[in-house]
């Protein structure tokens, strides 16, 4: 894989060139920031930015006062190779709270393991309804340990208004929900996005988040989606590494607001 390429590929299909990530979101592009601006219960933030040493402070004064203004608070989503080389120490002084640092990591879907199902005992099921989707957000809530309310109202939203786009899956072992995973497809790019990737703390280990990305990406080529993407936290990069994964950059969500 090139490296290099990959990365302006992703800038350009999913920072620079954004598209909404649900209903009620839209993606503006003012000066030399790409953002979203959704409901209270969305995603609001920066996507992407070209700043340098004489511009950054005042754009980021730029974004504080439009979000706010807006009453929300938005994340900026730092990534390793933005510029100026301190937008981290910027933003930290700006009022910004940086979350842990997580690493993007790409694979080609092509080079994921087609035949490995689920482990034994364990089936796979698509959530398409509010009973499903109450499933992944269990899931989520007891393998993360936080609270999945806003989970639950973007993925009714974007199964509703746009099913096409997002898949959700829970592993069952019996009808226990032990693990769940959600893939973002988003039209006109080369990348299927990754996301929630969790098993509950007695079910790790046995194969099933290796499964539940196999299932993933079997599902990405049949939409014709090249790569998979995915913010690795340091838990799970080591198993994305062995599956074929390549690390581009870091990212790391800075937050404002409460």
């Amino acid at each position: 894989m090139d490296h290099a390429a990959v990365l302006a590929r992703y800038d350009q299909d999913m920072r620079r060139g954004a598209r909404p990530d649900g209903p009620g979101a839209r993606i503006e592009r003012s000066g030399a920031v790409v953002r979203q601006i959704a409901d209270a219960q969305g995603w609001n933030g920066v996507l992407w930015s070209a700043l340098d040493a004489a511009t950054a402070d005042r754009v980021i004064s730029e974004q504080i006062a439009y979000f706010t203004g807006a009453g929300r608070d938005f994340e900026w989503k730092l990534y390793g190779h933005d510029r100026p080389v301190d937008l981290a120490a910027r933003l930290a002084a700006a009022g910004f709270r940086a979350e842990p640092e997580e690493t993007l990591m790409v694979a080609e879907t092509a080079g994921q393991v087609p035949d490995a199902g689920p482990p034994a005992g364990i089936h796979f099921v698509q959530a398409t309804d509010p009973a499903g989707v109450d499933l992944v957000v269990d899931v989520h809530e007891k393998a993360f340990g936080t609270d999945g309310t806003r989970l639950r109202h973007r993925l009714l939203a974007r199964l509703a208004a746009d099913p096409g786009t997002v898949v959700a899956v829970v592993a069952l072992a019996g009808d226990e929900p032990v693990s769940a995973a959600r893939m973002e497809l988003v039209p006109g790019t080369s990348f299927a996005g990754l996301w929630g990737g969790g098993t509950v703390e007695a079910w790790r280990g046995r194969g099933i988040y290796r499964a539940l990305v196999a299932h993933r990406a079997r599902v990405a080529a049949a939409h014709g989606y090249r790569y998979l993407q995915v913010d690795a936290s340091p838990m799970s990069r080591p198993i994305l590494e062995r599956l074929g994964f390549h690390a581009l950059t870091t990212t790391t969500p800075c937050l404002y607001g409460s």
